[in-house]
């Protein structure tokens, strides 16, 4: 059976369990309502859609794909259906960090600093050859980095409060404070 929810992310903190040993974790505000059922006859797959409130007058809606479920439209979606312990993936829009060089968004090591260097350090260097004699698409290069679509794979939730719909998850997560996050497990 498969687990699905949609969260707003809190931020992250440190709790510790029994033995005193610190986790490191990231909060999530769970909530989420049922929109719509797709199944295979009517649509070609299946599918349940969860709606969450993002602000007070809007609202964020995402597919979850499933075999089969017993949700119809209008259920409630909540921590309860999680345990502690179980192996989650969580998907959300990573951190925007603007327009970067080389060296940060890629990983290239950089020039030298000495023998006659002076301002070319963090340069990316020779782009191309004297063929075909124009950038080839997908070379990389500064640009804009972050802002996109990112999954973390295997993340365990070590915390859980069924009062406040709070989810606590081992570890980072993509996004930023107050971004919505998907919560799957299949």
């Amino acid at each position: 059976m498969s687990k699905f929810i949609l969260g707003k992310k809190m931020g992250m903190t440190t709790l510790y369990n029994e033995t005193g040993v610190a986790q490191n974790m990231t909060l999530a505000v769970c909530s989420g309502k049922v929109a719509l059922v797709r199944n295979k006859e009517r649509d070609g797959y299946s599918a349940v859609q969860v709606e969450m409130e993002k602000t007070k007058n809007r609202k964020v809606k995402k597919e979850f794909r499933v075999e089969n479920t017993e949700l119809k439209s209008g259920d409630e979606v909540k921590v309860e259906n999680f345990a502690i312990g179980d192996i989650v993936q969580v998907s959300g829009t990573s951190k925007a960090k603007g327009f970067q060089g080389v060296v940060k968004r890629h990983g290239f090591a950089g020039a030298p600093s000495s023998h006659g260097r002076k301002h070319d350090m963090r340069k990316p260097g020779s782009i191309g050859s004297g063929f075909p004699e124009h950038v080839l698409k997908g070379k990389r290069m500064a640009g804009r980095m972050g802002g996109k679509r990112a999954t973390s794979r295997n993340i365990q939730i070590v915390f859980i409060d069924k009062e406040k719909q709070v989810l606590g998850l081992k570890g980072p997560v993509p996004g930023i404070p107050g971004s919505i996050i998907e919560i799957y497990q299949k």
